[in-house]
């Protein structure tokens, strides 16, 4: 049910009225303002969350991933019924949310963030927000970024270690900062060092005050934060200026943005996991996909959202863009073969 106050002045933002420096003139900015969430795992829970609950005016939420057991751990948004049910994280999210503030549009994507539709995702907001869990996506977000003048935040967060920083269009950009892309493909993951929450919580919080900053209009330092939570340890370096031999803002090549086609394998954090993109988007009949591979696989459960597959030691989970996760196998030969064999070529 709608409340009949206006956003602005509806009493659930009182405190943040107290607070000076958002006050009621900045209730109103947030209220008139655009975020896109790239990621509703551990760090877009948290921030989305935040979002929505400082009555920030529209947030659209992206995530390619489904629900599963080990998210419980540190992804506050979701239940046991979510894992049970598996469902897509993005539509979970807004549900969740809906039920928090009914006076804020949510907007849920159920997609891979790819060089095919990042623009038409990331193009309409006024803020970016990093909740992603690998360099490829970020340096996507960065190249939109740089080409339509749009800020972001990174946020990155493993083991008890995590760095956020802001990016803006007068300033240096994320390729500034990690100029070697080819070394960030390698950097440690979830899937090898683990993650506990207490981190996402404190990484997603601090990425969705320097939103907040943004947003109202305070300044916002350009540094990069950089915190280890259980050693109790945290530092900052001022971002470097913005570089005239960057390939991205000085050159402005935009790489991951021109692409001739998505990344055809991703590895997923968390999990013996790979996903497996189309290099052109589909439009699968679920129903028909179901009834074919009902008859070479061992098990096949069919929802509104994917069809999930089992077949000897593996999983595929096909949503109907033609992604599929290949859960059982970090060989990406063999996530490829499976891919098709079972969903076609």
């Amino acid at each position: 049910m709608q409340h009949p106050d206006l956003p602005e002045t509806h009493p659930r933002y009182s405190r943040q009225h107290l607070f000076t420096p958002i006050g009621v003139s900045g209730q109103q900015k947030l209220n008139a303002a655009r975020v896109a969430v790239v990621g509703a795992g551990a760090l877009g829970t948290v921030i989305a969350n935040h979002m929505v609950r400082a009555g920030v005016g529209f947030t659209r939420i992206i995530d390619r991933d489904i629900i599963e057991w080990s998210n419980l751990q540190r992804q506050t948004l979701y239940d046991e019924a979510d894992a049970a049910e598996a469902k897509p994280k993005a539509l979970a999210a807004a549900a969740k949310l809906r039920q928090i503030n009914s006076q804020v549009q949510i907007e849920p994507e159920v997609t891979d963030l790819t060089a095919a539709n990042a623009e038409r995702l990331l193009r309409d907001v006024d803020l970016i927000m990093d909740g992603t869990d690998n360099f490829a996506t970020r340096f996507l977000i960065n190249d939109v970024a740089v080409l339509h003048k749009l800020p972001w935040i990174y946020a990155g967060a493993v083991a008890s270690r995590g760095m956020i920083a802001p990016f803006f269009p007068d300033g240096a950009c994320f390729h500034c900062l990690f100029p070697d892309d080819s070394n960030q493909t390698h950097a440690e993951t979830c899937d090898t060092v683990g993650v506990i929450g207490p981190l996402t919580d404190v990484i997603g919080s601090l990425a969705s005050t320097l939103a907040l900053k943004y947003l109202v209009g305070a300044p916002v330092a350009k540094h990069l934060t950089h915190l280890d939570v259980w050693e109790g340890r945290q530092s900052t370096m001022k971002l470097p200026a913005k570089q005239e031999n960057c390939k991205t803002c000085g050159q402005r090549i935009f790489t991951y943005l021109h692409s001739d086609r998505a990344p055809e394998t991703v590895s997923l954090c968390g999990r013996d996991t790979i996903q497996v993109t189309p290099n052109a988007p589909r439009n699968l009949s679920l129903d028909t996909l179901a009834k074919e591979v009902r008859i070479v696989a061992n098990d096949v459960t069919q929802t509104p959202f994917f069809v999930r597959v089992a077949v000897d030691a593996y999983t595929l989970t096909v949503f109907r863009d033609g992604r599929a996760l290949i859960q059982g196998t970090s060989d990406t030969g063999v996530a490829r073969s499976l891919y098709t064999r079972y969903v076609g070529a």
